[in-house]
């Protein structure tokens, strides 16, 4: 099927190697895992009818319910926010709040099979669920934590951009778009500017259906376009803005919080921008919202985005339940990472083979290997006799480090020679000192700089 990631085992082992530096950091930022299940019910997921959701989902039937021509009522997960969204309101009473989980599972949509689009992919996603009320101090702590992530996965310099729709909804109105749904169409005009091109959002504005005066979409166009380039100048941004409306001074005050708390939380002013055209195409979007951008890699497009929702369950629960997210495409990302040159193949987890000298041998050569598993050192076994050249070429292909032979002359000796393919060089070593020997080089390995 067209649209799926399948990857050789060495691919497969970089790619879990980033799926666990994503953990590992959720985790570190406190964050508890969960999983759904891959099928839910299609009134869950289809909330809303129409729209390019529904026509994305793949249902799910039994053969049975297809020959009787029922109509599909489960259908596969297209994200990982609607089902969260069920799973706080059934398990609303047993949670603490707020709630802050991670999820990273596989989600599916039917896109049009084309390179780097997929209709089975990972999304990471962490989120901060609150009763009644949610502090805007959390928008601060995922930015933070994505922060963490791309530092460690090593691919370089990129940008967190920050904006919220406060300030957005607040300056439309000062332009006179009052409007709550004629915004929400400004706003997804305004999502499409890294795109489609300033130009090409400006005359899309001016024309119909939106029909805004040449004088309007130019300070729309103009007020989009400000960047900060550093702390102190995002701030000087919101100062430009002066006090306007409720809405557009509450924006203000979000974003200064949320700037304070990024500088103490540690991150960089170098690694995060105030960008004013940053909005997010979701409509539930209320509040902050988050885009990462490799910076010499911006055609690869946004690499994590989210932001704040008022009302998370709202279609399951009475109860109101605002919080903020981000999402990581980790399948996306790692095709994008691969093809930029950013992340190259992985070392094999297999780190030592013990090879067939002798078939009468078998059961030391499997005592080796058991002696050195118990040692935490992964180990395989050739189990069939070959030409002990063949045994070379396979490990060699396979990425495993340290080939071990135990013939005749090493028996007798009472010693292990040891193969390292790595430096292509070949030394004997005392039995009983094999364990040891063979813990010291992997730790030095492990211990030298690297990437994925």
């Amino acid at each position: 099927m067209p649209g799926v990631m399948e990857l050789l085992p060495l691919d497969q082992i970089a790619f879990q190697n980033m799926l666990e530096t994503i953990r590992r950091n959720f985790e570190r930022f406190g964050f508890l895992p969960i999983e759904t299940p891959a099928i839910e019910f299609t009134d869950v997921l289809l909330t809303k009818s129409g729209g390019e959701t529904e026509r994305q989902v793949y249902f799910v039937q039994s053969t049975g319910s297809l020959k009787k021509g029922e109509e599909p009522s489960l259908a596969l997960r297209f994200d990982l926010t609607v089902p969260l969204a069920r799973y706080v309101a059934e398990h609303e009473h047993s949670l603490s709040f707020p709630f802050r989980r991670y999820q990273m599972q596989r989600v599916y949509r039917g896109e049009s099979a084309q390179e780097g689009r997929y209709r089975e992919f990972y999304q990471c996603d962490i989120d901060v669920i609150g009763k009644d009320q949610l502090s805007v101090r959390y928008d601060a702590e995922l930015p933070a934590a994505i922060y963490a992530i791309f530092r460690e996965l090593n691919v370089g310099p990129f940008t967190l951009q920050l904006n919220n729709r406060k300030i957005l909804r607040g300056f439309f109105e000062r332009l006179g778009i009052a409007d709550g749904e004629a915004q929400t169409l400004v706003l997804r005009e305004v999502d499409k500017i890294d795109k489609r091109g300033a130009a090409a959002v400006r005359e899309t504005l001016t024309n119909a259906p939106f029909s805004l005066p040449i004088e309007q979409a130019d300070a729309l166009m103009h007020f989009v376009a400000q960047r900060s380039d550093s702390h102190a100048s995002a701030l000087a941004m919101l100062d430009a803005l002066g006090s306007g409306n409720s809405t557009l001074d509450t924006g203000i005050a979000e974003v200064r919080e949320v700037l304070r708390l990024l500088k103490a939380l540690g991150v960089p002013e170098a690694f995060y921008v105030l960008n004013f055209s940053i909005a997010r195409g979701l409509d539930y979007y209320t509040g902050s919202v988050f885009e990462t951008i490799l910076t010499e890699h911006p055609d690869i497009g946004s690499v994590c985005s989210g932001g704040r929702y008022e009302n998370l369950a709202s279609h399951y629960t009475k109860s109101k339940l605002p919080g903020v997210g981000v999402s990581i495409g980790a399948t996306r990302l790692f095709y994008q990472l691969r093809k930029a040159g950013l992340i190259g193949t992985a070392k094999s987890t297999v780190q030592a083979m013990v090879a067939m000298m002798d078939d009468a041998d078998l059961p030391l050569y499997l005592e080796l290997a058991n002696q050195l598993r118990a040692a935490q050192i992964n180990t395989e076994v050739q189990l069939e006799p070959k030409k002990l050249g063949k045994q070379f070429q396979y490990a060699d292909r396979a990425g495993i480090r340290f080939v071990l032979m135990l013939g005749v002359d090493e028996k007798a000796k009472g010693v292990v020679a040891v193969k390292d393919m790595l430096r292509g060089e070949q030394f004997e070593v005392a039995r009983a000192e094999l364990t040891q020997s063979l813990r010291v080089e992997i730790e030095q390995s492990e211990a030298m700089p690297k990437g994925l």
